[in-house]
């Protein structure tokens, strides 16, 4: 699409198209600034579940506070799916991997990493997806 840059009278007039620019530009910088990245939250569920949930909560809550949207599917399956049954172990699993794919980035919380989280950390890494690591403190370290 061309813009004329002439008036109605046929002169040339450059101020319309330099307002309309600066409006777009504007639009175009508010949207880049409102845009929150889906990052993927991969934690230890398994052993102690109360408080690894309390520590993926907080995580959660961090994420959010840095401006992303976090992705924890481990705080949402075991309310209907049984971590203790294999089969369904493996299906959250799988399901896990499949949201994983729709964020922008994977971010490890812990010291230790646990049989799932590798699970997910050498998928995402085979994805190219970058992957984060955070200590128990969240600061962020090379890895764990």
């Amino acid at each position: 699409m061309e813009i004329d840059m002439k008036n109605s009278e046929g002169y040339y007039d450059p101020t319309p198209h330099e307002a309309l620019s600066n409006i777009t530009r504007e639009e175009k910088a508010a949207a880049k600034a409102a845009f929150k990245p889906l990052v993927y939250i991969c934690s230890p569920f398994s052993g102690d579940i109360e408080n690894n949930n309390k520590r993926t909560r907080a995580f959660c809550r961090f994420a959010l506070d840095k401006g992303n949207i976090p992705l924890a599917p481990h705080l949402l399956f075991p309310q209907f799916m049984d971590d203790s049954n294999e089969k369904e172990r493996e299906l959250a699993i799988f399901m896990d991997i499949i949201l994983m794919g729709k964020c922008q980035e994977v971010w490890v919380l812990g010291d230790v990493i646990s049989r799932g989280m590798s699970i997910e950390i050498e998928k995402a890494k085979k994805r190219r997806q970058p992957v984060r690591y955070f200590n128990k403190d969240f600061e962020e370290v090379e890895s764990l």
